[in-house]
């Protein structure tokens, strides 16, 4: 967990710190939600590969806490889901089940991350492989259970389609997370 590298020792500074983690973490995911690839019915964006990200950086905790504020922000109308959609009919549609399980991924990546998998590249692709996995998990679900559609329509149109550019987005994140460590960890330890 990148957050690891420093900790304010004043508690009031160290709440301020997560604070502002928190903020910019839910920032980020809104901001990458509105990169999207319009697919029907779930569309391919850039909030799976902050979600994650942010898993990462802060670890389970506020790692899920981040996104629950995310999903909080879209839920009270602020146009931070994909498309600058918001408001709770969102949890209701094709995409609640993946929504709900950015919260696990998160934390699940987190876990991980804590445990040294965000410090090497094969680990890294790992980590992110498997909340990928958390998600599609959790969108499958509820579009078979909740929507009612079979298992094959269900993967045909919210697994299939998302593979390359899931795996992409892995790629990616497990370039950048060692490449953090190397340039951040080495300031850490000549402070």
């Amino acid at each position: 967990m990148l957050i690891a590298l420093y900790q304010p020792a004043v508690r009031w500074r160290a709440i301020a710190y997560r604070v502002c983690w928190l903020v910019a973490g839910s920032l980020l995911i809104a901001i990458l939600a509105q990169l999207a690839v319009p697919l029907y019915p779930v569309p391919v964006t850039g909030q799976t590969f902050a979600v994650l990200l942010v898993g990462a950086a802060l670890g389970p905790g506020l790692g899920a806490a981040t996104v629950l504020l995310y999903l909080l922000e879209g839920s009270m109308g602020l146009p931070v889901f994909s498309q600058g959609r918001s408001g709770l009919a969102m949890f209701l549609g094709p995409t609640g089940g993946y929504l709900l399980g950015f919260v696990v991924a998160a934390a699940v990546v987190g876990v991980l991350a804590r445990m040294g998998w965000d410090r090497r590249f094969w680990t890294t692709m790992a980590a992110m492989l498997i909340g990928n996995l958390v998600i599609y998990c959790t969108g499958l679900s509820w579009l078979c259970m909740g929507l009612g559609m079979s298992l094959g329509s269900s993967m045909g149109v919210g697994l299939y389609p998302f593979i390359p550019g899931d795996l992409l987005k892995a790629l990616l994140a497990a370039l950048i997370l060692p490449a953090c460590w190397r340039c951040l960890g080495s300031r850490a330890g000549h402070a």
